[in-house]
């Protein structure tokens, strides 16, 4: 008897609230540039054969490369890599590829921004 109340009470809160957010959420009305699909800050409208910048490309590979790295380093800790060293040993050496592929890349210009 106990738990059925418990349920019915429970059931009863969660209505109320999910017709309390449907109340006082916004209804927006849909426009052409909503509706329209946008990719990668290209218009859907103009030519599809416009050439692509590379340096949206190479920006893009860097910060995935910079977040993988940060998810490979983050969870060494917390493995079984109980001497401390080796993982300052191990994150240090993928810290430094890491650095010396971004040097090379500013050396050769990739970063720079120019037309």
């Amino acid at each position: 008897m106990k738990i059925t109340m418990m349920t019915l009470n429970l059931v009863i809160i969660l209505n109320l609230v999910f017709y309390m957010t449907m109340m006082i959420s916004k209804k927006e009305k849909s426009s052409r540039e909503k509706t329209s699909p946008f990719e990668c800050g290209f218009s859907p409208m103009s030519s599809a054969r416009k050439p692509f910048s590379i340096h949206f490309f190479l920006i893009g590979i860097l910060f995935l490369i910079f977040d993988i790295e940060i998810s490979i380093i983050l969870p060494m800790a917390s493995t079984k890599m109980t001497n401390m060293t080796e993982w300052m040993i191990s994150s240090s050496i993928i810290i430094l590829i890491l650095i010396m592929g971004l040097i090379q890349e500013w050396k050769n210009g990739m970063l720079e921004w120019t037309n």
